[in-house]
């Protein structure tokens, strides 16, 4: 907390040793505090001190209790009651208005003498651990030598609560003990308790480096069998001498690989950091490299494999070449059951991955993906997409290899889950396309495993890979009985069956929108009455997928048939009365199909769209050697196909070419300063920024990151009025989960402002960390508040509030200031959070969209509402002002558009998934309609979205082509 400071000056900090929060504990009056205090009872004693420690610390001011404390808690022996009297003296202010101290401390400073000299090792400990966190000189002064006698007690707590209190005393008043350095010198040689030992240390290594580093020197070859909390600190040490006098490496370093194979995984961590800290040799990072393997592969915390794992994210920008070596120790992390772990692991492992190492890691891959048949479905379906995408990588890495995992994949094909299986075929065809060689391998297996696949998706993609990549006359006629088999006999559904549906009448019941593949709306119905055409042990296969009513699947064997039968027709060899055999097979299996969709007898009617196709092949197959339309059937299909994969291809560079762009930044630039540690001289001191422990903690304070004039300026808002008695502006800086507001306020009238206080509130997922405290301000001051707000969700808030002051005199507000009881307010104008600040353009597979976008329950529909009549232009216009990534790729060069769907992903920092499907065509008149639908889990993110996507899609000016 703060208090006010005197004559208009800023506020000092005051002592806090500890914090406890409890909402429960309802606000007392001192009256009824003081009769606890004074019953006779140490239980009712006990429970009124613990709810005076915890009102003092949320900011109550209860300092009128001090002497009813010392006058019935102070003489009682109740160990729990002394240990609660210590911590209500902590928190207690101990000096008065005047800044002198209060004079009841001196009673308090005869019981401390007391305690340090009591028989009971817990009471002695109590007060010794009081005096570790005193900053009080007057108190300390009388207790030297009480603390001094400590550190010969029998007990080890004792003695280690005493070593702290002597730190304590040494560090804030160096006169009352100077001598202590050399005492907890001989004290640390002669102690045999670990955790003394360490205190005793830790003083040295803060107050005289010089003696910790003799005695460290002298227990050199001793230090693996200390205890884990001393190797730490040694480790901790070692790093400080080293990096001031590099020329010392060569006495530790023999001692922290020595420390390497110690059992403590702290220290073995601690060592591996030490290492690369010390020398950027091979053998040093390859043992440091070979210590988070080991880590990874046997540490049981998940936490921790996270943080080794970006431990070697480090090292692997540093030193690629030493963890490629070691890449197979690296990828055993994927025996961890956590999915992000295996994430990570996968992730490091396709940067490492080169020629020499890419077979083992296959096979590695190939077993993890056999594991995934067992196990838990949810997740062994997510890891095996992970898989799938790993090894998509390496086959554009290493094209050699495709051979070897096409025939591994392909056996999943059959899985009942549709994602992954979807995912293995979309893996298949893209490598089909891209390397020609393996066309007869894939073909072949395809034509195996044809019978047991369970998923409609699937199949569409198989039958489409026949009708493009069977290209002899074996091949087609393989494909062309493989699908017919599975259709199984003609007809569909017997004449018994149809006419119990036409004398039935059927009553459709309408259910909820469904959402097709494509993420648009079509309303599904059921036949009610009705018996399915599906027996519950039959298989599912591509029959009782139709008889199931799947008539996308129905359009998709047509089109299939169509095109395998186009190619028989224009390959050489095949006589007329075969292709005719053929052609009229085909056209019975499209006649079923209409007569099974237009029966009724289906829980779903066959739609115009499947019905068009199949009225089309049967018009195609009327004459299949007419070449023109036999080329558009056969070829260009494949062409787009082969065009959409270049472009993949190329947004897969650009991204890669992105990431070493940033690879590249400049890190110093021509005439900046070098220095070289190794040219010092032992006499020059090393500031603190050069640890590498400092540059990281900077780091994570955002200290790191520099900052020019003008960016901050845009960040800043003004509060208040001009002609306000306190005028205040603010500067916002939003720091991922945390929001910092700078707030600047000026004192405008010629008199002093007392109890001026800064009082905030918040709309939305925001929460204040902080009390408001109070201020006192001269005539004409300026006072800086820092005010903390931690976000916990990606929605738009609202921070709001006002200043409150006293004053001599009332005069002079503003419009926006009032008076209540004597006491001036000024209100504040409102502190919009943008959601921009916490979304960031994320890339996923169309299969992933399509999954999030089923399984997400939360929708927000925006309707289009511009000037702009480009829809391309409409399209980089929201994705400029959402902050997201387009998935769907749009060609600028191919001309205008009438019409445009396209896809639009993004995360939050929060790893909240944002989605957005964009359907959007040019009427009649020249302008823009259609729709915006935005998915999300949560519901504040969906609402914040569309209410940023109403306010910007209207202003045209910023969507300008770039």
């Amino acid at each position: 907390g703060r208090r006010a400071g005197r004559e208009g000056k800023m506020a000092m900090e005051k002592q806090c040793t500890y914090l406890i929060f409890d909402e429960s504990v309802a606000r007392s009056e001192p009256a009824e505090l003081s009769s606890g205090l004074e019953a006779a009872d140490p239980k009712t004693k006990i429970a009124t001190m613990k709810k005076i420690i915890i009102l003092m610390l949320n900011g109550e001011q209860l300092g009128s209790l001090l002497m009813k404390v010392i006058q019935f808690v102070v003489p009682n022996e109740d160990k729990t009651l002394k240990k609660l009297l210590y911590l209500y003296l902590e928190a207690v202010e101990k000096r008065g208005p005047d800044g002198h101290l209060l004079p009841e401390m001196i009673l308090i400073c005869n019981m401390i003498r007391n305690d340090l000299n009591h028989p009971n090792e817990f009471v002695r400990g109590s007060a010794l651990r009081f005096m570790s966190k005193m900053r009080e000189k007057d108190i300390l002064e009388p207790l030297v030598s009480s603390l001094r006698t400590n550190l010969e007690h029998r007990h080890s707590y004792v003695r280690r609560n005493a070593v702290l209190g002597i730190y304590n005393t040494y560090r804030c008043f160096e006169d009352l003990m100077p001598d202590a350095p050399e005492v907890i010198g001989e004290f640390i040689d002669g102690e045999s308790d670990v955790s003394a030992k360490r205190n005793a240390f830790v003083m040295l290594c803060n107050c005289d480096q010089e003696r910790a580093v003799q005695y460290q020197l002298s227990v050199i070859d001793q230090i693996a069998s200390m205890g884990d909390i001393i190797q730490l600190n040694m480790l901790e040490l070692i790093r400080k001498v080293c990096r001031q006098d590099p020329y010392q490496k060569s006495k530790y370093v023999r001692a922290v690989f020595g420390l390497q194979s110690t059992a403590s995984n702290s220290v073995a961590f601690e060592c591996a950091s030490t290492l690369v800290s010390l020398s950027t040799a091979q053998t040093a990072v390859r043992t440091a490299v070979q210590a988070y393997c080991q880590l990874l592969s046997t540490h049981s915390d998940n936490n921790v494999k996270l943080i080794v794992l970006d431990k070697l994210s480090d090292l692997q920008k540093k030193h690629p070449e030493v963890l490629k070596g070691l890449i197979m120790d690296i990828i055993r992390g994927l025996s961890s059951p956590n999915i992000d772990i295996k994430k990570k692991v996968l992730d490091l492992v396709m940067e490492l991955v080169n020629p020499s190492t890419i077979d083992e890691v296959i096979a590695v891959l190939k077993k993890e993906i056999v594991k995934t048949q067992t196990g838990d479905v949810e997740k062994t379906t997510e890891y095996r997409a992970m898989l799938v995408q790993a090894i998509h990588s390496c086959v554009i890495k290493f094209p050699d290899i495709a051979a070897t995992v096409v025939h591994v994949l392909i056996d999943f094909i059959d899985d009942s889950n549709a994602n992954s299986a979807s995912e293995v075929m979309l893996f298949v065809r893209e490598v089909v396309e891209t390397y020609p060689r393996l066309r007869e391998l894939v073909v072949g297996k395809l034509t195996d495993f044809f019978p047991s696949i369970k998923v409609g998706k699937v199949f569409r993609v198989a039958m489409w890979i026949f009708s493009e990549y069977c290209l002899t006359e074996q091949e087609i006629e393989g494909a062309i009985a493989t699908i017919m088999a599975s259709l199984g006999s003609l007809p569909f559904v017997d004449d018994e069956t149809l006419e119990e549906a036409e004398n039935t009448k059927v009553q459709q019941t309408a259910k909820a929108p469904a959402v097709l593949a494509d993420g648009t709306y079509a309303s599904q119905s059921s036949a009610g009455g009705g018996t399915s055409l599906v027996s519950k042990d039959e298989a599912p296969s591509l029959r009782s997928l139709l008889l199931g009513g799947d008539f996308f699947l129905a359009a998709m064997i047509a089109s299939s048939l169509t095109k395998l039968l186009l190619r028989l027709a224009s390959s050489k060899g095949v006589s007329k009365e075969a292709i005719n055999k053929h052609v009229g097979e085909c056209m019975l299996v499209f006649c079923g199909i209409t007569r099974l969709g237009l029966s009724g007898v289906t829980p779903s009617r066959m739609d115009d769209d499947c019905k068009e196709r199949l009225w089309l092949c049967l018009m195609m197959l009327q004459d299949p050697y007419d070449e023109r339309m036999c080329e558009i059937w056969t070829q260009k299909c494949r062409q787009s196909y082969g065009t959409l994969l270049v472009q993949k291809q190329k947004s897969v560079a650009q991204q890669a070419e992105d990431k070493d762009e940033g690879k590249a930044k400049i890190k110093a630039h021509a005439d900046d300063l070098l220095s070289f540690r190794q040219l010092r001289g032992k006499g020059v001191v090393v500031t603190e920024i050069e640890d590498e422990d400092a540059l990281d903690m900077s780091r994570a304070t955002g200290a790191a990151e520099e900052e020019d004039f003008g960016s901050r300026l845009k960040r800043v808002m003004q509060l208040t009025g001009l002609s306000d008695p306190v005028y205040a502006e603010a500067v916002v800086t939003v720091h991922d989960y945390d929001i910092v507001l700078d707030v600047l306020l000026i004192n405008q009238t010629n008199e002093p402002l007392s109890n001026v206080c800064l009082e905030l509130a918040t709309v939305g997922d925001l929460k204040l960390c902080e009390r408001p405290q109070n201020y006192t301000m001269a005539p004409h001051a300026t006072l800086t508040v820092r005010a903390n707000i931690k976000v916990s969700s990606t929605e738009t808030g609202i921070i709001y509030g006002n200043i409150v002051y006293d004053s001599a005199a009332q005069g002079g507000r503003g419009a926006d200031s009032a008076t209540t009881e004597g006491s001036s307010m000024v209100i504040l104008n409102d502190i919009h959070i943008d959601i921009m600040d916490y979304i960031t353009p994320a890339t996923c597979t169309l299969l992933q969209f399509r999954c999030m976008w089923a399984e997400f329950e939360w929708e927000n529909k925006v309707a289009v509402n511009t000037s702009m009549t480009d829809p391309v232009a409409y399209l980089r216009h929201i994705v400029a002002c959402t902050n997201m990534e387009c998935l769907t790729h749009i060609d600028d060069e191919d001309g205008e558009c009438g019409f445009l769907a396209a896809n639009l992903y993004a995360k939050s920092i929060f790893g909240e998934d944002a989605l957005v499907n964009i359907s959007v065509e040019k009427q009649r008149d020249g302008t823009l309609g259609g729709n915006l639908r935005i998915r999300s889990k949560t519901q504040g993110i969906a609402l914040s979205l569309g209410d940023k996507i109403t306010l910007k899609q209207k202003s045209a000016e910023s969507a300008k082509k770039p």
